[in-house]
């Protein structure tokens, strides 16, 4: 199927090979624009791939949409400033870095100054709220930005001298500066019970573990095993209901929060029967359930 049938335009022609409408395919996340919009900065890569003759050099999908392996995420940023060559960031935009390089990926110059870190008078990083990766100052950043620099200027010692004595005490105490708060992981689970209840019963069958709290500390005890896709732009210290786990052990899920220091102190669970079949006794029972965790 021709993807200028598909996009609703014109056929192109030899002069013209690219329709007007164009679907992109980058990293798996589909978008749709003009193609003025892609040749609309000269010498960048899309400008490059959207004006050579021989349309059949590059990469196509399963369905015909043109395929960039990038970050479908960041492309939007990027589609963006083709637009209008502006540059328009979320608050709080924590991938600053890597859309950077996405930026000299696709040869965008300009875009690539605005995103890079401004510096101060005294040649260091400015205070800009959309540098990569950052972290909202919390009651407790100030007492932990303290904590941190009070023991680097500590002068080092042999084990067991007065020194080590000093420096252990600030590791201790800092661990007691982790910030306090409340993570709640959810589930929806399944299981099948034949007619006979004696019989054993496939049980659990967790499709996806649900996290919800402040960004910061899922992240904190998360970490890589967080799917952020859902809400990729909430700021550190804001609540979200949208991520869930790249795993589905409720086991796993629990030590991460142990080692974290969380304990339990709430739990609920919702269940709903159904036969399974018009001709059998079989009954699927499902359930949502949900763990409160805190941490003083």
């Amino acid at each position: 199927m021709a993807l200028a049938d598909n996009a609703g335009c014109a056929k192109p022609s030899e002069d013209f090979p690219f329709p007007e409408i164009i679907e992109l395919n980058v990293g798996g996340q589909v978008y749709i624009t003009r193609h003025p919009t892609l040749v609309s900065v000269p010498g960048s890569l899309l400008w490059e791939m959207f004006t050579q003759k021989n349309i059949r050099s590059l990469a196509r999908d399963s369905k015909g949409r043109f395929f960039v392996d990038r970050d479908g995420f960041l492309f939007r940023y990027i589609l963006d400033y083709m637009r209008d060559q502006q540059l328009v960031l979320p608050d709080h935009f924590p991938e600053r870095s890597r859309l950077q390089r996405e930026a000299e990926y696709f040869m965008l110059p300009e875009l690539v100054k605005m995103l890079a870190p401004k510096l101060s008078k005294q040649n260091s990083l400015g205070d800009d709220p959309c540098q990569s990766d950052p972290e909202e100052l919390s009651p407790n950043a100030d007492a932990t930005r303290n904590l941190t620099s009070a023991s680097a200027t500590l002068p080092s010692a042999v084990a067991g001298g007065p020194g080590g004595a000093v420096t252990a005490s600030m590791g201790a105490a800092g661990t007691d500066v982790r910030r306090a708060g409340f993570i709640t992981i959810g589930y929806r689970g399944s299981y099948t019970l034949g007619r006979d209840s004696q019989t054993d019963a496939k049980f659990r069958r967790v499709a996806r573990i649900m996290v919800c709290g402040k960004t910061s500390l899922a992240k904190e005890v998360f970490g890589d095993t967080l799917n952020e896709s859902r809400d990729p732009d909430r700021p550190p210290e804001r609540y979200t209901s949208r991520y869930y786990l790249k795993f589905t052990f409720l086991e796993q899920a629990f030590d991460k929060l142990a080692d974290a220091g969380f304990h339990m102190v709430a739990c609920n669970s919702t269940g709903t029967c159904a036969f399974a079949h018009d001709q059998t006794d079989d009954r699927i029972w499902t359930s949502y359930t949900e763990y409160v965790f805190y941490r003083e």
